[in-house]
This record gives C-alpha cells, sequence and structure tokens, in this order.
C-alpha cells in the first residue's frame, strides 16, 4: 500500500520499518528513514551536473541505490514505498569535501595547537550534508582510521571517510601537534607505513623541501594514492611540476610571488606581501593557472578558513550554539579586535577568490573544503554548507558551486562512478533541503534529511546532539 508521509510524521513508522541495517542504538536515535523503498516527490533536483534544475521530480531509491528519476508523471512507484513530500523543497547530491579534518584550534597564550574531535566532528560533518570526506592531514591517523571504520560498521555517526597520512613536515612552526622529519628517508618510511595501516592519500605541508616532495610522489604513486600539500617553501608552480595531485587554500598560501625567492625556504610573511602586491591580472598569475590546468594539478579552494571579519558572521555558517562558551569567548575577542580592521583581510581573500574562479572557469580542476582551524571560527558541518554559500557570494552560479562541492571532489577521489551526483544508478547520497536556493542560497541551512546509502539521518537533531561540545571532544 502507498503511503504519502510529510517529513515531520516520518518518526512515527513503525519499528519494523526502521533500522533494517546493523546500526548501534546511538546510531539509531538520529536516523529517520531507513526502509527498502522510498520516493520522494514532487521536488526540485540540482543533480551534482552542473545541469539545468529540474523542477516537478519524483526521485525513487531502493536499499542504497537510486532507481527512478524523473517528472512526477513519468515515474511508476513502486508498492510499498515510503512517500515523502517534497513540495516546497530541494534535493542536492550529498557533499563531498576534501579538505577536512577531525581536529580544531585549541590556541594557549602566545602557542597554535589543535585538538582531535573524535566525537562531534564526524557529526557535524554528516549533519552539514558531507556524505563523503578526505581529510588532509591528520595529527592522530589511527584514531582517523578507527573513527572510519567504525562508522562504516554502523557504530558511530559520520560520513564515509578517506584518510590522510600525518603531516609530512620540517620543522619550522611551532605547532606541537606535528611530527617532525629529519630527512628525506623518513619520508619513504612514513608513506608506506600509513599506507599499509589503510590511509589513502599524503600531505606535505609548508616547509619540505623538493626531495622531500619527489620521494612522497614516488612512493605514493607506487601504490596508487594522492599527495596534496599546503606549501611555502616551494612553490606552486615547482610543486606542480614535481608532479603533485592537489595543492591546498586556492592561492592563498602561494610563494610564487615572492622576487628571487630561495630556493626550499619558507618566509610566510613574505609570501603574504607578495601576494597582497601581485596585481590580480598579471601574467604571473595567469602563467601559473596555465601551468596547473596543463600539469592537471587539483586545487582545493577553502574560503572559510580565509573569510573576512567585517560583515560577516561571527562563526560563518551559524555555528556558535556547538561551540564551548570558553571557545565561543575567545573567538568573539579575536573577531572584535579584527572587525573593521581588515580591510587589507578583505582584499586578498576577494583577489583569492577571483583567481580561484579564473583557475575554474579556464578548466582547472577544482575542488572544495573547509579546513576547521585558523582562528577557530570555522566549524565542521556549519563550514561546510557555508562553502557552497560562500562560492555563489564569490560569483560562482548556483549550478557550479553545487558540482564543485560534490562531483568535482568524487571526481579526485575516483568514485564518480558510485557517488557525487543525483542519477540512476548511483548511491542514494542525497540531501533533502527546506526551501529553494535559487531565491536564496542561506536555504541550504534547511538541510532536514542527510541520505548516505540511502538511510536518512536528521540532521537538526544530529545538530542539536553537538551543541556546546566542539573544544571538547
Amino acid at each position: 500500500m502507498k503511503r504519502k508521509i510529510f517529513f515531520f510524521t516520518i518518526c512515527l513508522l513503525s519499528i519494523s520499518q526502521i533500522f533494517a541495517q546493523n546500526f548501534t542504538p546511538e546510531v539509531k536515535e538520529f536516523i529517520t528513514v531507513d526502509t527498502t523503498k522510498v520516493a520522494i516527490t514532487n521536488v526540485t533536483i540540482i543533480d551534482g551536473l552542473g545541469k539545468s534544475i529540474k523542477y516537478h521530480q519524483t526521485i525513487i531509491f531502493e536499499n542504497d541505490k537510486i532507481t527512478q528519476l524523473g517528472d512526477n508523471s513519468n515515474v511508476n512507484i513502486p508498492a510499498e514505498s515510503l512517500i515523502i513530500d517534497g513540495t516546497g523543497k530541494t534535493i542536492i547530491p550529498g557533499l563531498v569535501m576534501l579538505h577536512e579534518h577531525m581536529f580544531y584550534t585549541k590556541r594557549f597564550e602566545n602557542w597554535f595547537s589543535v585538538g582531535q574531535m573524535t566525537f562531534s566532528f564526524p557529526r557535524l560533518y554528516l549533519a552539514g550534508g558531507v556524505t563523503t570526506m578526505r581529510t588532509a592531514g591528520s595529527i592522530q591517523p589511527q584514531t582517523d582510521l578507527n573513527v572510519k571504520n567504525w562508522i562504516d560498521e554502523g557504530k558511530m555517526l559520520g560520513p564515509k571517510m578517506n584518510i590522510t597520512s600525518p603531516f609530512i613536515e620540517r620543522e619550522g612552526y611551532d605547532i606541537p601537534e606535528l611530527n617532525f622529519i629529519k630527512d628525506t628517508e623518513e619520508v619513504s618510511k612514513i608513506v608506506n607505513y600509513w599506507a599499509d595501516k589503510g590511509v589513502t592519500s599524503f600531505k606535505v605541508y609548508n616547509h619540505i623541501n623538493k626531495e622531500d616532495l619527489k620521494m612522497c610522489l614516488i612512493e605514493a604513486h607506487k601504490r596508487g594514492l594522492k599527495v596534496t600539500g599546503h606549501l611555502c617553501s616551494l612553490t606552486y608552480e615547482e610543486a606542480s611540476n614535481l608532479g603533485i595531485d592537489n595543492l591546498e587554500h586556492g592561492f592563498r598560501v602561494s610563494s610564487d610571488f615572492v622576487i628571487n625567492k630561495e630556493e626550499n625556504f619558507c618566509d610566510p610573511f613574505e609570501a603574504q606581501k607578495a601576494l597582497a602586491a601581485e596585481n590580480v591580472d598579471s601574467s604571473k598569475i595567469n602563467n601559473l593557472i596555465d601551468l596547473l590546468i596543463k600539469n592537471g594539478t587539483a586545487i582545493t579552494t577553502t574560503p572559510n578558513v580565509f573569510e573576512p571579519y567585517t560583515n560577516h558572521e561571527l562563526i560563518p555558517g551559524g555555528g556558535e550554539k556547538a561551540v564551548t562558551p570558553q571557545v565561543l569567548d575567545d573567538v568573539k575577542r579575536n573577531y572584535d579586535r579584527a572587525v573593521g580592521k581588515d580591510s587589507a583581510h578583505i582584499a586578498v581573500y576577494n583577489k583569492n577568490m577571483i583567481w580561484v574562479k579564473r583557475f575554474y572557469d579556464k578548466g582547472g580542476k577544482l575542488v572544495a573544503g573547509t579546513d576547521p582551524t585558523g582562528a577557530g571560527r570555522t566549524v565542521a558541518g556549519y563550514a561546510n554548507r557555508h562553502t557552497v554559500e560562500l562560492l555563489v557570494e564569490s560569483g560562482f552560479s548556483l549550478l557550479d558551486a553545487i558540482k564543485i562541492c560534490t562531483l568535482n571532489g568524487a571526481t579526485f577521489l575516483e568514485k564518480e562512478k558510485s557517488v557525487g551526483t543525483v542519477e540512476v544508478g548511483k548511491k542514494a547520497d542525497l540531501i533533502l533541503i527546506d526551501g529553494n536556493l535559487e531565491t536564496d542560497i542561506k536555504n541550504i541551512r534547511n538541510m532536514e534529511i542527510v541520505f548516505k546509502d540511502g538511510v536518512g539521518f536528521d540532521s537538526k537533531k544530529i545538530f542539536k546532539s553537538v551543541e556546546g561540545k566542539v573544544g571538547l571532544n
């Protein structure tokens, strides 16, 4: 018998329909839909392919796969389907985000430090629509690997995770959680040790040298794994020509504009001065963009972590409730000191976003992430939704913004055949949003159900469960 059940009554489904999969009671608490056949009717769909928005659609998925998709009148709803009325709602693919962390900023006096958020961050990522993610550097890689496995086994809430190695770095920054290598031979040992443990990518950092990167690329590529970098001692041009797969943070950390730059040396202050002074339409940036595209080097844009203060939210994306009172006080003090005084920061932020869009418009491989570090204003989940808002705010079309945060990430992870778009045959990784994203992109914050492998999780309930916990666990 067909039944039409609105979202607010889904929780009344009989126990025989729910929890068909093997989830612990702690996970079951947040599941609203776990039945064999689901039909969402009369819904607007943005499919992640960059194609036109489709209206008055019905989507059917059975178990974890999308089986039908089309105009309401052309789709046959199978008997015994759970029917959700999608009127006034929008479906987009589950987000596939590539610069995520399982840690968060924890400052002490003049020290910059980070703390593992083992329990709160996986929940927040899922609540914020992330169904697939890649960490971009770990401080507790074994913890991250365990969490990934426990999520896959139904013991914890969270997205499907791709784990990156510990940061491969030489001493230069006083961040106590980092492991510092002494010589290039250590790089080979790190890559092979953590590849055997199950990581699927590697992260090189600010103070490595060319030989370190070469070794990392040789060993990782030998095993079919990828390397990304947040660089300073090496320029983007040098790393791209050596064959790095991915560069993080748009052009915001590029040292390519330093005149007479010393080889293998990182001066972050000089790099930022040079970036600020570079003409937005200089031949140097245009040549660099062309080189990256020619070499197939992907760029991850992470606008959240660099977002200006003036006329922007305290914790972008509305995440003030997520953090502990002490963290909120610290973030607010920094915010109050910066508001109205960050005009230089705003100029560099805008320049970087112009270059990122230019890279994309010319055919560059652009993916997205959040990087929940910095000044503590970037919080998992809230920041992921907000990334889409920031891309639209920076001049990307809605369709392109969704594609960058879904299909492009899936393609980089080589998972585009199963996730990243709303298509028949793909996994039912979907986000049901209350509202129209065309009229107001901030409606993306109205996520109701996040479907991962066909199982629907209550976004608002998950967000509520970790209020005040970020900064603790």
